[in-house]
């Protein structure tokens, strides 16, 4: 008998050996690079980035983007949101509007995901999360273009002309793709 089969026998306990692994013929994703995941989920945040874009296209494939849910890409635009809207606020105020911002978008996807639910729709928790999420990008050009624009000209009827905009666009779009989903 071996030394590691006599110390098992003593103890009781043996020792298990062996690979746990599947054959696939798929890539398996924890073996890839970072840069090539973050890419891959660079390109699918972008790919539903211009379904809001152009809510009015309601193809197959355009479903099936906003069927497989994420928050990576909510998560960004909330943030980016946050961090416009708290730089462009006073000095004293700028942590409160970052904070408040990004708790309004996340609460308020929540609030209204769960009222949905208690309607009957047939949408997941997280799917209507991440339609919400994403069709806060139009807000995220008014902001950056409210900015731009601020620097050329500071005129408060022309940032509400585009705030505006972006409202109805971000509405829009999310009433348009929560009736499909």
């Amino acid at each position: 008998m071996s030394e590691e089969k006599k110390a098992s026998d003593a103890a009781g306990v043996e020792l298990v050996s062996g690979s746990i692994s599947l054959p696939s013929a798929e890539e398996n994703t924890l073996d890839e690079p970072v840069s090539t995941t973050i890419l891959r989920d660079l390109r699918l945040v972008g790919g539903k980035l211009r379904v809001v874009l152009m809510p009015s296209n309601t193809s197959e494939e355009t479903l099936k983007a906003l069927r497989d849910w994420d928050l990576w890409g909510p998560l960004l635009l909330c943030l980016t949101l946050s961090i416009m809207l708290s730089v462009t606020a006073p000095a004293a105020q700028s942590a409160m509007v970052f904070t408040g911002v990004f708790v309004v978008i996340w609460v308020g996807a929540a609030i209204v995901t769960i009222n949905a639910q208690l309607l009957g729709s047939s949408i997941s928790f997280f799917q209507s999360v991440c339609v919400l999420g994403y069709c806060v990008f139009p807000l995220n050009i008014a902001t950056l273009v409210c900015m731009l624009a601020k620097v050329v000209v500071s005129h408060i009827l022309l940032r509400m002309i585009i705030v505006s905009v972006g409202f109805l666009w971000s509405t829009r779009g999310t009433s348009l793709l929560i009736t499909v989903l």
